[in-house]
């Protein structure tokens, strides 16, 4: 292992944080993960998974928990609001011939068995704790934390989300996150019999769908047009939910509508993108995850492409002379994909919110979808 670095910090706990935990470890590494949650808990429902993501999580070596607490399956179905077939999707198994196409699981769930990996693999994890000063030193970082230490490191990986406070202190000039004009409600429901895979209802401004998550549960998703970024208060979740599911009068939609009360896990969560201009790096500080390319979900590879970044900086780190030489690298290998997946996604949101060019939209999925089973 010739890696130019040997002591590393990784602020954020999330899943690319933890993905270049785990690899940054595997490659011998010293890796320090501060995470500001006490609890490191991971807020929301259901995640969608797609094979490119699967992929990843055999790379960290996690893919037989994951088939063991979640669902793995093939293939996707479109229907129209009334519940006629519009279409078949293909889900290649790009994780491998022994792989499904897809899946789904809880996204606590997810968190948890990235956590038990993380610590597996000897890094050292503190919680409760963030940092207070970054400052760039010669040829390392110097780094005051909110428990009152201090630390060196040869680099340090901002990995703390959307609302990045890495971000903020090294790139300043950085854009904010922008909301899309749409949001998107998840519900955890008892999954019935025949949702065996993602299914999902077009409406004209209106999309929703089913995921299983498990062998007992699966998780509602709808995504609706919302022009003003407002909060919705918590008493209002349900009966604003079971309005927007009322005109899709498939059965399987409306047994859905009916389970919906007021013990149901129900999240609503604004859709926002970022996409920070290159570079994502200043000196030995990078950025990667959420921090430098938040997606809707639209393609369902938000988690995919954190995971990635990760797993592709570890690379580079193992096989980079140089600190500049290892994040150039990582830079290159990753921007054009995450541009593509953050563009994208923007695009099919605009298509569905404006009830736009229906092709243009099965154009952009299958495009993303092919660019997405490539190599990384």
């Amino acid at each position: 292992m010739t890696s130019p670095v040997r002591k590393i910090l990784i602020i954020g706990g999330g899943f690319s944080g933890m993905a270049a935990a785990i690899q940054c470890a595997a490659q011998g590494l010293e890796v320090d993960l501060v995470e500001i949650d006490p609890g490191w808990r991971s807020y929301g429902a259901g995640i969608s998974i797609g094979g490119a993501t699967l992929r990843a999580l055999r790379t960290l070596g996690v893919l037989p928990r994951f088939l063991e607490v979640g669902s793995a399956h093939d293939g996707a179905q479109v229907f129209a609001p009334h519940g006629q077939l519009i279409a078949e999707l293909p889900t290649p198994r790009v994780a491998g011939p022994d792989v499904p196409g897809g899946g789904a699981i809880m996204r606590p769930v997810l968190a948890a068995l990235l956590a038990d990996a993380v610590r597996a693999s000897g890094a050292r994890v503190r919680l409760g704790c963030s940092f207070t000063h970054i400052e760039p030193s010669g040829d390392g970082v110097d780094v005051a934390f909110t428990d009152g230490t201090q630390g060196r490191y040869d680099l340090v990986v901002g990995a703390d989300g959307l609302y990045s406070a890495v971000r903020k202190a090294v790139f300043p000039d950085a854009p904010a996150p922008r909301y899309s004009g749409q949001g998107v409600w998840r519900a955890v429901l008892p999954r019935p019999e025949e949702v065996k895979n993602t299914m999902m209802w077009v409406g004209p401004k209106v999309k929703t769908g089913v995921n299983p998550v498990s062998r007992t549960e699966m998780y509602l998703f709808v995504t609706e047009d919302r022009p003003v970024n407002e909060r919705v208060a918590p008493e209002r979740f349900v009966p604003a939910l079971k309005a927007l599911l009322e005109p899709f009068s498939a059965p399987l939609m409306q047994r859905a509508r009916d389970a919906l009360g007021p013990d149901s896990l129900i999240i609503y969560r604004p859709l926002e993108g970022l996409l920070v201009p290159q570079p994502w790096y200043r000196g030995r500080v990078v950025l990667i995850g959420d921090t430098v390319h938040a997606t809707t979900p639209h393609l369902a590879s938000g988690a995919c492409i954190g995971i990635e970044d990760g797993i592709v900086l570890a690379e580079e780190l193992g096989r980079a002379t140089t600190v500049d030489g290892a994040l150039q690298a990582f830079q290159q290998r990753r921007w054009e994909r995450c541009r593509m997946v953050v563009q994208n996604s923007a695009r099919l949101g605009e298509i569905e919110a404006t009830g736009g060019d229906k092709a243009e939209h099965a154009r952009i999925m299958r495009e993303s979808m092919i660019a997405l089973a490539q190599p990384i």
